[in-house]
């Protein structure tokens, strides 16, 4: 029987790029990447300009063409299984978790994971053993029987995913293997969390909608944005109407990231890089995304619509490479096409619009933008301020540490949580495990998940073909139109 209906092309299917600099971007320059790396991955960034679905030529194709090719992949298909919507995980005294990727991102997690109650850490897999062995450490550290070790070589996660004695598998590797690593997961029965994005190509986005109410499997963008305490207090307030009728928002992942692009140890190897290579829209659109659809009630209630993304010239990754980068290192054969800056404009079915920015290639401070507006006031973020009416009425910006009243009951009940990001990495494994120990519907779900994640291959597409709007799918098939609870939960009790 036949696992996907809708299968994504196979490497082969897909025009692979010419010339002696793209030849070079599919070489494998390092472990890392011979070992998580599948192969024509370099091809299949071509195929996300045709979406996954249309014709090669759609990626270099004039906008009417575009828009074509990608109402053939939004357009929903059947439903295969029962809506996610709303479903409750099954209840359960503990939470057994298998981890997949244990490099900077899972060897972090790992710890956040070992710190919550009631969960247990069966099994680890990396196909670097010295990660992984690393990891299990740290799981006999914690007082925990000592985990299965799967570092045999990059498929040995099937393995861990076969085990009969896990109910949630973590991934947090290289982008590309997302989407394999979540369907295998749910092939065999288990709840799976993804890092971001959760996939690369609209086709694959559909896939895990469908495995998703095929299986009665959750599956889950790990966007842990979702939970700084800052965006929880903007939620609560925005659902409590302080900011009027919602209008606009912005979210965005502006992070200088050349120096550790370029780092041969701390990605060990280009991966993440060579997406540079790839795509030119937005690679990262999550960490902004999530929070501002959130406010929204996005798949609650309202959905987006349509994207139009334009960009930048490619410049900053190979003016890094001229300064610091020695003659004969790798990277010289890279040819950059991503853009340093995107800009997204995402409509929702309300009217409402939301402002998206992509830029790791050129000098900036950190900013996810983070900006709520309304028909009485607006929050914005780095610094952060509001201005609310009827409070001000001076056209000067307030303190929005007065409106700590609102903070969440999880930042109010873990008001210095360990790990990184502010704690908010804490936050999110707490809730998520919580929710399954529980018998809890889930704060987010796969439709969240596949919205989130569309700007990568819609903004790729639509920078391609001049800014032309394009549909985003409504991954919930009409479900949307329901009001349901999202992030803004009660204390539950335990």
């Amino acid at each position: 029987m036949n696992d996907d209906a809708r299968p994504a092309p196979e490497p082969h299917d897909i025009p692979p790029h010419s010339g002696a600099a793209d030849e070079a971007n599919r070489r494998d320059p390092s472990r890392r990447s011979v070992l998580w790396t599948t192969a024509g991955v370099a091809g299949a960034g071509l195929g996300l300009g045709a979406l996954g679905g249309g014709t090669a030529s759609a990626a270099g194709a004039s906008a009417p063409e575009a828009v074509a090719a990608a109402e053939a992949v939004a357009a929903a298909p059947p439903r295969q299984g029962r809506t996610m919507a709303g479903v409750p995980f099954e209840r359960r005294s503990a939470v057994r978790v298998g981890i997949i990727g244990l490099g900077n991102r899972g060897d972090s997690m790992i710890d956040l994971f070992l710190a919550v109650p009631g969960v247990q850490v069966k099994a680890v897999c990396d196909p670097v053993r010295d990660k992984a062995e690393k990891a299990a450490k740290k799981v006999t550290a914690a007082g925990q029987p000592a985990p299965a070790v799967y570092a045999k070589d990059e498929h040995d996660y099937e393995n861990l995913c076969k085990r009969g004695d896990i109910d949630f598998v973590y991934v947090a590797t290289p982008w590309e293997l997302h989407f394999p690593m979540a369907k295998t997961a749910m092939l065999n029965g288990k709840h799976v969390g993804v890092e971001c994005p959760i996939a690369m190509r609209l086709e694959e986005l559909w896939q895990l909608v469908d495995l998703s109410e095929r299986t009665r499997r959750h599956c889950m963008q790990l966007e842990n944005c979702c939970y700084g305490k800052n965006e929880m207090r903007v939620l609560r307030m925005a659902h409590a109407g302080l900011f009027g009728e919602l209008q606009h928002g912005a979210g965005a992942y502006n992070h200088d990231l050349r120096e550790l692009m370029f780092d041969p140890d701390y990605y060990e190897g280009p991966w993440r890089r060579l997406w540079h290579t790839r795509l030119r829209g937005d690679l990262y659109p999550n960490h902004g995304f999530g929070p501002v659809a959130n406010y929204m009630d996005v798949n609650r209630g309202d959905r987006v619509v349509s994207i139009s993304s334009v960009g930048t010239t490619a410049l900053g990754l190979a003016a890094y490479r001229e300064e610091h980068m020695e003659p004969g290192d790798p990277s010289w054969k890279e040819s950059y096409i991503g853009a340093d800056r995107t800009i997204s404009l995402v409509q929702t079915a309300k009217g409402r619009v939301i402002r998206l920015e992509h830029d790791v290639s050129s000098p900036h401070p950190y900013s996810r933008i983070n900006s709520l507006g309304g028909t009485r006031g607006v929050f914005e973020d780095y610094p952060e301020r509001i201005y609310l009416e009827p409070t001000n009425t001076n056209h000067q910006w307030d303190d929005f540490k007065k409106y700590a009243e609102w903070d969440h009951w999880l930042w109010k009940e873990h008001a210095n949580p360990p790990g990184g990001h502010g704690g908010m990495d804490y936050i999110m494994v707490f809730r998520l495990m919580q929710c399954m120990r529980l018998g809890l519907v889930p704060d987010f779900d796969v439709y969240d998940a596949a919205v989130w994640t569309a700007p990568v291959p819609l903004s790729h597409l639509s920078i391609k073909a001049k800014g032309a709007p394009l549909p985003i799918p409504d991954f919930t098939r009409g479900e949307w139109k329901k009001a349901r609870s999202g992030m803004d939960s009660e204390k539950p009790a335990e």
